[in-house]
């Protein structure tokens, strides 16, 4: 595979998981982030440091709203639950497994 094929992949593969992302407002960040490692903020942030490395001008809401599909205010007080004393405590618990670049 050349590598164009092989970018144009990549990036349908990584709007599909956005796209999906967008639709499963229910599935909150904490759960995502306890089970896999990483959220829709790491996301964001992943997509903020290739924007970065390219010389792109984006800021972290900017990065934020490309993923959340709104501004992450909005998102947030219509679709984020506040976590429950299990859910913080396996976020502690699994913060050696979080993806490098979510700043935990």
């Amino acid at each position: 595979m050349d590598d164009q094929t092989r970018i144009e992949l990549e990036a349908a593969a990584f709007r599909g998981l956005v796209e999906h992302l967008q639709r499963r407002k229910d599935a909150q960040n904490i759960d995502i982030m306890n089970l896999a490692g990483f959220c829709r903020n790491c996301l964001s942030k992943w997509y903020l440091a290739a924007a970065e490395e390219r010389g792109v001008e984006m800021d972290y809401d900017e990065a934020r709203e490309v993923v959340y599909g709104m501004p992450y205010d909005e998102w947030k007080s219509n679709h984020q639950e506040k976590a429950s004393p299990e859910q913080q405590e396996k976020f502690e618990t699994t913060k050696p497994l979080h993806a490098k670049i979510s700043g935990h």
